[in-house]
């Protein structure tokens, strides 16, 4: 399945040497995964993450729609 690297800091999409060289701001999806709901998740480890954590630390987390 095809992927897609988005930065945590800016949203925008980035290319697959962006994402390996800053893991920690980029999350690479899926393409075609289908909607999550808008829910929230982490840069860092990938993992859906609560909306007061996404407060917290805006640079580092993203929402999905």
């Amino acid at each position: 399945m095809k992927t897609r690297s988005r930065s945590a800091i800016s949203g925008k999409f980035v290319k697959a040497s962006t994402a390996k060289r800053r893991p920690a701001t980029t999350v690479t999806e899926k393409v075609g995964g289908g909607s999550t709901g808008g829910v929230h998740r982490s840069a860092v480890s990938g993992q859906f993450v609560k909306k007061g954590f996404a407060k917290r630390n805006p640079r580092t987390t993203i929402k999905d729609s």
